[in-house]
């Protein structure tokens, strides 16, 4: 096999066996759930109930970085172009057929591909050129802002109350 071969077929094992892949577009980075299929990377979102996938534009490019399932570190990053897919078009089907089986705890699980026509974005993420060279420093990413909270500090009692209830229940 030629380099490129090699690197095209790196990405295609990486990204199938892993579960969760790091993805730039215009926006944030963001940890996405996907499927490869066909040659490419499948991603549902935008929808309620669904990831976010801000910077994602058809036509535009991205970045993509996929982690070992295994360790957690990087295994190999490779540039794309996203292809939005139009609800119900040949490709759209034969992509919603593939994440269907991969989507974990949707609460419609029976209407769930008539929710993602009406309401999500379905992107392929299709490989340009694979990244060899090592990044420099760290790739730790500040976190997004959220307007999630603690409301208070943990009642200091808290522990005494757990272990006050296990030996109630026999400690199970």
């Amino acid at each position: 096999m030629t380099e490129p071969q090699l690197g095209q077929a790196l990405v295609e094992e990486a990204t199938k066996k892993s579960g969760l892949m790091w993805v730039r577009g215009s926006g944030p980075e963001r940890a996405l759930w996907h499927v490869w299929h066909e040659g490419a990377a499948l991603i549902v979102g935008d929808g309620p109930g669904e990831q976010p996938l801000p910077g994602l534009a058809d036509g535009a490019p991205a970045e993509v970085t996929v982690r070992s399932k295994d360790k957690g570190g990087r295994l190999v990053a490779w540039t794309a172009v996203v292809a939005e897919l139009a609800p119900r078009s040949e490709a759209w089907e034969s992509a919603v057929a593939e994440l269907k089986g991969k989507r974990l705890n949707a609460p419609d699980a029976e209407t769930m591909t008539e929710r993602w026509a009406r309401e999500c974005r379905v992107v392929r993420l299709v490989p340009q050129e694979t990244i060899t060279e090592l990044p420099q420093g760290s790739l730790a990413a500040v976190p997004l802002e959220t307007p999630a909270t603690t409301r208070e500090p943990v009642p200091a009692s808290l522990g005494r109350l757990l272990l006050r209830r296990k030996k109630r229940t026999g400690g199970a």
